[in-house]
């Protein structure tokens, strides 16, 4: 079906995949206990997940791209990812 030819790629796609598997379980469970106070501790622990991937996914996509792209524009994406961050905290 897709012939993936970088293991980068791949790598980021199954982090994706798992980071998916991890919402539609807790998901699954929410609906399981019914109870919002079950809800909301299942979420908080998601909240934790999230980021994470997060920056699992951004940090082999900068490995990936290392050498394909000028110094400065490696900066420039860097400083983006650190601003997300910086954003997200400011919430």
């Amino acid at each position: 079906m897709f012939l993936i030819q970088d293991k980068i790629v791949l790598g980021m796609a199954g982090l994706r995949f798992l980071s998916a598997s991890i919402e539609f379980t807790a998901a699954l469970l929410m609906l399981m206990y019914g109870r919002v106070e079950t809800a909301f501790k299942i979420n908080a622990l998601l909240a934790m997940v999230g980021p994470m991937v997060l920056l699992t996914v951004t940090t082999l996509g900068l490995i990936g791209l290392a050498g394909k792209i000028a110094p400065s524009g490696m900066m420039i994406v860097i400083l983006g990812v650190i601003l997300i961050f910086i954003g997200i905290n400011k919430i």
